[in-house]
C-alpha cells in the first residue's frame, strides 16, 4: 500500500492525465494526497469531484513552498511507503510493485525513479533530454498545456508508452545508480525517522534530501544515499508550472539556499556523486 503526495497549483489538464495514469498503472492499493495551493483553474474542483475514498484533498488558502506541502502530506498519509511526486509526471505499468522490491531493502529507505531528468548514465540521460527538448517546445507553442498537446508530446517522445517503459525495464531492470530524479522520490517511515521530514527552509528540497541521506550514511551508516531505480521509468514534463506564473510563496521568508545550509566541502563531494563524472 502506497501513499502518493503531490502539491499542485493549477494545471487542470495535467492533473487529469496524472490521475488517469496513476489509476491505470498502479498495482497496489494507494491513496492520493493532493495539496492544493489555491488553484484557480478548476483543479481543486476536479479532485473534489472524484468519487474515490482514497483521494484526500488538502486545501491551502495560499501558495506554499514544496517542503511545506510535502510535510502536510506526510501528516495526512496512512501508509508506510510514501511517494512524493510532481503532478506533471506519468507513471509506468507496475511502477509501484517494482519500486517496492527495492525500498526498505539493504538500507534503501529513500529511492527515486528513472526519468527523463536522470537515467542510468550521462549518455543515456543526455539523449533522452535532447529528444524531450525538441518535442516539448514546438508542441507547447501550438497547443499550450491542453490534454491533446500533453499526450502528443509524450507520444512523439516515446511512442507507445507501455512498450517503451517495458523496454526500459528489460534493459535496466532494478539496477541502481546513485543520485535522484526530484520529480518522484519514495521514502518509507523508517527513512523519515532517520533523516527527518522535508526541511522547510529548502525549496531545492530534493537536493537537500539527497545530501541528508549522504550525511546520515557517512555519520551513522543506517541508511544509504538515494539511488535511481533505472528500469522503473516515469516521464516528467519538467517545469510546466513555471508557465503558470504561480503566486509568491506564503512562506518565502523562511527559505534559504542550499549553499547557506551546507558546508561547501560537503556539497562539492556529494554533488560529484550525481555529476556522472
Amino acid at each position: 500500500m502506497v501513499s502518493i503526495i503531490a502539491a499542485i497549483y493549477n494545471q487542470l489538464d495535467m492533473n487529469r492525465l496524472f490521475w488517469d495514469y496513476l489509476k491505470k498503472y498502479t498495482d497496489n492499493v494507494f491513496e492520493l494526497i493532493i495539496v492544493d495551493n489555491c488553484s484557480t483553474d478548476g483543479s481543486r474542483e476536479f479532485f473534489e469531484s472524484l468519487d474515490d475514498e482514497n483521494v484526500t484533498l488538502i486545501k491551502n488558502t495560499e501558495n506554499y513552498s514544496y517542503p511545506h506541502c510535502q510535510n502536510q502530506g506526510i501528516k495526512a498519509a496512512k501508509y508506510d511507503c510514501l511517494v512524493f511526486m510532481n503532478n506533471d509526471s506519468l507513471v509506468s505499468p507496475h511502477w509501484d510493485s517494482r519500486m517496492l522490491q527495492i525500498l526498505g531493502k539493504d538500507g534503501r529507505d529513500v529511492v527515486s525513479f528513472g526519468t527523463n531528468d536522470r537515467l542510468v548514465n550521462k549518455q543515456v540521460s543526455t539523449k533522452i533530454q535532447r529528444r524531450w527538448k525538441y518535442v516539448k517546445y514546438p508542441i507547447i507553442a501550438l497547443f499550450g498545456q491542453q490534454t491533446f498537446g500533453l499526450k502528443l508530446m509524450a507520444y512523439l517522445c516515446y511512442g507507445k508508452w507501455e512498450k517503451y517503459t517495458e523496454k526500459m525495464f528489460s534493459l535496466y531492470g532494478l539496477s541502481l545508480t546513485e543520485g535522484f530524479s526530484g520529480s518522484a522520490i519514495a521514502m518509507n517511515r523508517s527513512g523519515i525517522t532517520k533523516i527527518g521530514e522535508w526541511d522547510l527552509t529548502q525549496q531545492a528540497a530534493d537536493f537537500d534530501i539527497f545530501f541528508r541521506t549522504c550525511q546520515r550514511s557517512e555519520l551513522v551508516g543506517d541508511i544509504k544515499p538515494i539511488v535511481v531505480i533505472n528500469g522503473v521509468f516515469m516521464h516528467h514534463y519538467r517545469r510546466l508550472t513555471l508557465y503558470n506564473k504561480y503566486p509568491p510563496f506564503a512562506d518565502a521568508a523562511n527559505l534559504i539556499t542550499i549553499e547557506e545550509k551546507w558546508d561547501a566541502a560537503d556539497l562539492k563531494r556529494w554533488l560529484k556523486i550525481i555529476s556522472f563524472n
